[in-house]
């Protein structure tokens, strides 16, 4: 019986936080759970950036760093982000990857600037980080996570053993079936928005499907989707395509 009534007061506690918290986000249309302040989380982005910068090699290559300035800033003014003063910065990689943080800070890897051959492409990557700040996704997510670790912790309130167990199975429970799915849903969403973007900055958006099947085409391991905080390859570009035609583009 204590089990039980921890369980309720868990559901009941954070269920009661996250209706408390919940906004609408117009460019999603869609509520959504955000529970951190924005200028926190720019603090936050401030500070990884700065590390980001120390750890890793950083190019001086010209005409990469003009390049990403060039479409970031087409993109950037397109999402109506151009209030704020940007960072970009070109990382030397052999993985294609690009991150967006909070506070107006943009980072490419070299790689992924070989393997998107054309600005459109470029602008793919740029426009899916740009959607994931109009989308407020990293605010989002932190309140998930958040959410999500205070209903375990009032779970492994059971005293003894099991009340270990429930708060490790809680865990486990919440990353695989709430956050990550939903992570997947954010990707998604920021590649629709991405896409929007594109169109909006005068690039062609139907390059995305292109980007995303050389991105296909590069193989290698990875992680079952169900257990991935991106959706698959051919999930992505399904998504894209019937995105597309419903557009008109």
């Amino acid at each position: 019986m204590r089990t039980k009534s921890l369980f309720i007061a868990a559901v009941l506690a954070t269920g009661g936080l996250a209706a408390a918290a919940c906004t609408y986000n117009e460019t999603l249309g869609r509520d959504q759970l955000v529970l951190v302040d924005e200028n926190a989380l720019a603090q936050s982005g401030q500070q990884a950036w700065a590390q980001a910068l120390q750890a890793n090699e950083v190019s001086t290559n010209r005409a990469q760093n003009d390049r990403l300035r060039r479409v970031g800033g087409r993109l950037v003014q397109a999402a109506g982000l151009g209030n704020q003063n940007w960072e970009y910065a070109v990382f030397v990689s052999e993985q294609p990857n690009a991150f967006v943080l909070p506070g107006g800070r943009m980072g490419v890897t070299t790689a992924l600037l070989h393997l998107a051959t054309t600005d459109d492409q470029l602008a793919t990557v740029i426009g899916h980080e740009a959607a994931h700040v109009l989308a407020r996704h990293a605010a989002e997510r932190y309140s998930q996570t958040a959410l999500a670790q205070t209903g375990v912790q009032i779970a492994s309130g059971v005293s003894g053993d099991y009340g270990a167990a429930v708060g490790a199975l809680g865990g486990i429970g919440a990353q695989v079936g709430v956050l990550l799915p939903f992570s997947r849903q954010h990707e998604l969403e920021a590649d629709r928005i991405g896409v929007d973007l594109m169109q909006r900055a005068g690039y062609n958006p139907r390059e995305a499907v292109v980007l995303w099947r050389n991105m296909a085409a590069q193989g290698g391991a990875s992680a079952p989707e169900f257990a991935s905080t991106h959706p698959s390859d051919s999930t992505r570009i399904a998504a894209l395509e019937a995105y597309l035609n419903e557009r008109g583009w």
